[in-house]
């Protein structure tokens, strides 16, 4: 998703108040991003927390920065920076992060980003946008420029099948629809299950939702989406995320304000590491149950 993002990015490049920081990262994808931005195009180097820290008082004085790394170093190595100088301030600095979930495979748990959205959630005024595929950035990031408060964009890898179709971009798209449970999906992860889930008889298939943008409240929750939770009777969340602080729980607290309550409830989520070894992106999905097939096997 990195080249679609730069290229998204370049289309703003000439707008007077906007900057991006990078912590002397996004090579090979953010070349273009540079050349139309120029000397608002600022190599941070390692330095994450003063990276933050910058963009802040750049956002104290009207610009709309955006500041780049691997997911870990953007919110959890500058997350003092990012609490005191980001949210509580209520800035307009986005936060960017290449790699969510287990991404970064072998280099191990310091690149894995598995509890950054609850954390973050977690800090005042702070929006969460998790594209599911690469086509979903261009509309956020359209939608992060005018956004006047501190963002997180989690990057990932765009798994969508080639032959899927989507429909225009929102936050809650139901991408699925069949007899079987109802299914929420964040991120990226849409793509690969969507391709197992849609070979599945209209008996067993899921009416399939995708949520890529956070907080999930109360308020924002589809009709739609709350009528397929009673005709199926059963909800599964599925995220590459802990358990605490996800959309799991997220979703389950507003369904229970709104009194609607599931028979069955089921989440799919990232476990840490259960046999304590590294390996690739599906060696940690497939070990915590977010492989299809372990998906498919569970509900059934």
């Amino acid at each position: 998703m990195r080249t679609t993002f730069s290229e998204a990015l370049v289309k703003q490049a000439t707008r007077s108040d906007f900057v991006f920081l990078t912590g002397d990262l996004g090579f090979n994808a953010l070349e273009p991003l540079q050349k139309a931005a120029g000397d608002r195009f600022i190599n941070a180097g390692i330095a994450e927390q003063n990276m933050v820290s910058v963009a802040a008082g750049l956002a104290h004085q009207g610009l709309k920065p955006w500041a780049y790394s691997i997911a870990p170093f953007i919110y959890a190595r500058p997350l003092e920076q990012v609490r005191n100088d980001v949210c509580l301030h209520d800035l307009p600095v986005k936060l960017v992060g290449n790699g969510g979930g287990y991404a970064y495979g072998v280099m191990g748990g310091s690149h894995h980003a598995i509890e950054d959205y609850g954390i973050l959630l977690s800090l005042l005024n702070m929006r969460v946008f998790v594209p599911a595929f690469a086509s979903d950035l261009p509309p956020m990031v359209d939608q992060l420029i005018q956004l006047e408060h501190p963002a997180y964009l989690r990057l990932g890898k765009d798994e969508k099948p080639k032959d899927l179709d989507l429909p225009p971009y929102a936050p809650w798209r139901k991408l699925l629809s069949g007899k079987g449970p109802t299914v929420l999906i964040v991120g990226p992860l849409a793509g690969s299950l969507l391709g197992a889930l849609r070979s599945l008889p209209e008996s067993k298939r899921p009416n399939s939702w995708v949520l890529t943008e956070l907080p999930v409240e109360e308020k924002t929750l589809p009709e739609a989406f709350l009528k397929d939770i009673k005709a199926s009777g059963h909800l599964a969340v599925v995220e590459e995320h802990v358990a605490h602080g996800g959309v799991g729980e997220a979703i389950a607290r507003c369904l229970m304000l709104k009194g609607v309550t599931p028979g069955c409830f089921s989440h799919f989520c990232a476990q840490g590491y259960l046999s304590k070894f590294y390996g690739s992106q599906n060696f940690h999905r497939k070990e915590c149950g977010l492989s299809p097939e372990d998906i498919l096997k569970e509900l059934g």
